[in-house]
């Protein structure tokens, strides 16, 4: 029995997806940015496949301002960020657009 190219519908593949703790919007893997707590200090995770235990952001400022300012990401974490790690993070997501300049676009 030979199947006919064309009848074979193409296969859309799997797209894993994350929510971001800040605003709980759930978006694609790829579109947020890891963030993974190894030995008490909390890193941000370019490739996403660091062995540790995760937590996503947007990359919005309003995200990180908002992930960073209450606990919500040592709870998501699972662990207490230290003052001069929770700075250098505030400070990354200083670097970030603003939510009123991505819709502007």
């Amino acid at each position: 029995m030979k199947i006919n190219p064309k009848e074979q519908t193409l296969r859309h593949r799997h797209i894993p997806q994350r929510s971001c703790v800040a605003c709980r919007e759930s978006k694609n893997k790829r579109e947020l940015i890891r963030l993974v707590c190894n030995a008490g200090v909390v890193e941000i995770d370019p490739k996403g496949k660091r062995a540790s235990r995760g937590a996503y952001l947007c990359p919005i400022y309003e995200c990180w301002e908002t992930g960073l300012k209450g606990n919500r990401l040592e709870y998501a974490l699972r662990a207490k960020l230290p003052p001069e790690n929770r700075q250098a993070l505030v400070e990354y997501g200083k670097s970030l657009p603003k939510r009123e300049k991505l819709k502007n676009e």
